[in-house]
This record gives C-alpha cells, structure tokens and sequence, in this order.
C-alpha cells in the first residue's frame, strides 16, 4: 500500500487546496511553526483549508532545541498551534543538520544522545498530551546521530530524495524535493505514506478526534515571550520583569544562568510569578502591524517593542501572543 502526499509551508505561498485535492492527493504535512512558538505563516490558513475539503492533515514542528527541557516547550508550542483543528495524521518533529547546526552556534556541542534526548522529549509531551508523534530526518542524520531503535520507538517519516525506495522501515517516504503539484506555485516534497495513519489514529482513540477537533489548551500561567538582545544578562531580564534568576532557569531549562544568547526567546512569568495579573494581550492576526495594534490598545510601537522584546517592528507574525498592557 502506497497513499499519495505532499508537504507544504509558508515557502509554496497561498495553495489552491482543492486543485491538489483534485489531483489525486491523499493527505498533507504542514508545517505548523519552528522553535519555541514561532508558528508557519500559512499554517492557519492551510489547515483550515484542508479541513474545509476533507483533506486529511498532519502538522510538523521544526527543531531548534538544544535541550530536552527546549524540545519539551517546542513541544508545547505546536499544541498551542494545532489546536481547533483536525489531524488525522501524525504530529512531527522535523529534526536535521540545520537543527544541529543552530545548537552548535549556541556553543553547545551537538552528540547523538543531545539528538536522541530532544526527539524523545518532544515525542513524548506529544504522547503524553494525547496525539500520534512522528519523527522526521533523512539517512544520513538518522545513521550519524539518531540511530536504529528511535524508528521503533515512534513513526519516522524518512527522506531521501531518489526513484526507488530502499525498503526502509517507515511509516511516510519524503521522495523529491521539486515536486510539481496544479494548485502549487513552484517546486514541492511529495511523499508516499506507507501506513494507514488515519485509520490507526482513530482505532487508538488519539487526536482528539472524537468531536472533530483538538480541545483549547487547558489554563496555564501567562508569560511573556522574551527575546534575547545583546548584552542582555539574566539577572537584568529578571529585574526587568520582578521575577528571579531560578524562576527563569527553571521555567526555561537553562543549566548554565551566564550563558544565554541573543535571538533566543525566554518565557518570563508576566509578574514575576506566573500567577494572576491584570496584564493585557492580544493574538496577532493575518494583515496586523504592530502600528495598529498601538494604536488600537492606546500605546506606542516603542512601548510593545520594549515589552515584548520585538527588534524588528516589522516583524510579526499572525498567531504569536503579545502583550499590550
């Protein structure tokens, strides 16, 4: 048994999803986002889409952590985003030498436990949260650094861009990258998937299928999305925000306060605590700039920037949570 697939992200733009459907296409990975909550531009829209159709979807979250504690808040930030749609498929972690090219510019030397430890821990909170977790790398990543019992732990999704399949054990095969699909602009990954993941999904009860959705995420502590600027200490981010150095360290999973690095995003209670505030926020939508959103709340760009930790004013993304008060 082969099913016919492809995979997107905000890379293919707007896709004419009932053209690909038309075409004899049986399920879709999406990229939902990468890193701790940075969400795929298009990913609203693709599942949305898809659902819409009846194309069954999957999702996949790229990998950026450098730790266990990392991979487990990536982890909490494709269920953010996934959530209130309907996957029939399996939700991802797309782990690859860029994945570990990122951590060794942090300093942090990257081994095969490190990549072991961070599919474990993403997979794992997936699990744990009630959805079927997948894996995702080629040979060559998996060979170096993951090795034979990750595949026989959780489903792998194997690249490998060639015309005949070697007989891997896998669940989906990621075949060419410059696939040609009507509805789709430009090159596109096209995929066979081996497993009847729709029909497993349902039988084991994940997905949270049974109303045809993903429940919201159940109340937790607010934080604020910090990121890192240079020069920037942890102890001047706690003072700023009334928190302290452990709270951050252990909210974060920081083994080391005095290493901390500029582009990185913390979590910081948004009053020192985590618990209770009267602190505003607002969910970023699909054509916002952060000039109207100030004016909307009766603030400055300069203010959401600073308290946000935003370096780029002209850069958000729809989905993301700020805080406006």
């Amino acid at each position: 048994m082969s099913i016919k697939g492809l995979d997107v992200s905000e890379f293919q733009g707007e896709v004419d999803w009932e053209r690909v459907k038309a075409a004899g296409y049986k399920f879709a990975m999406l990229r939902a986002g990468y890193g701790y909550d940075t969400v795929d531009k298009q990913f609203r829209r693709n599942a949305s889409e898809c659902n819409r159709i009846g194309l069954p979807i999957g999702a996949y979250w790229f990998c950026y952590a450098f730790s266990p504690e990392k991979a487990a808040q990536e982890a909490d930030g494709c269920l953010s985003t996934i959530s209130g749609y309907r996957l029939d498929y399996p939700i991802c972690y797309d782990i690859e030498q860029a994945s570990a090219d990122y951590v060794e510019k942090q300093g942090i030397p990257f081994t095969s436990a490190l990549a072991r430890n961070v599919v474990t821990s993403f997979c794992n909170r997936i699990e744990a949260e009630g959805w079927y977790a997948m894996f995702y790398t080629n040979r060559n990543f998996l060979d170096t650094y993951l090795g034979a019992d990750l595949p026989k732990r959780y489903a792998y999704w194997y690249a490998r861009y060639t015309d005949q399949f070697d007989g891997t054990d896998c669940g989906m095969w990621q075949y060419t990258s410059t696939g040609s699909v009507p509805g789709i602009s430009g090159n596109v990954d096209l995929d066979l998937g081996y497993v009847d993941y729709p029909s497993v999904i349902k039988d084991a009860g994940l997905n949270h299928l049974a109303g045809g959705s993903a429940p919201a995420p159940s109340p937790s502590p607010q934080y604020i999305t910090y990121v890192i600027q240079p020069g920037d200490t942890l102890s001047g981010i706690a003072r700023r925000y009334g928190t302290t150095v452990n709270t951050l360290t252990q909210l974060n999973g920081i083994s080391d306060p005095d290493k901390i690095y500029a582009g990185n995003t913390l979590k910081v209670p948004e009053n020192g605590t985590g618990t209770g505030s009267s602190a505003q926020y607002y969910t970023i939508r699909s054509g916002d700039t952060l000039s109207e959103i100030a004016q909307r709340f009766g603030t400055t760009v300069s203010a959401l920037a600073r308290l946000n930790g935003i370096s780029d004013p002209d850069k958000i993304y729809a989905g993301n949570r700020i805080r406006v008060k």
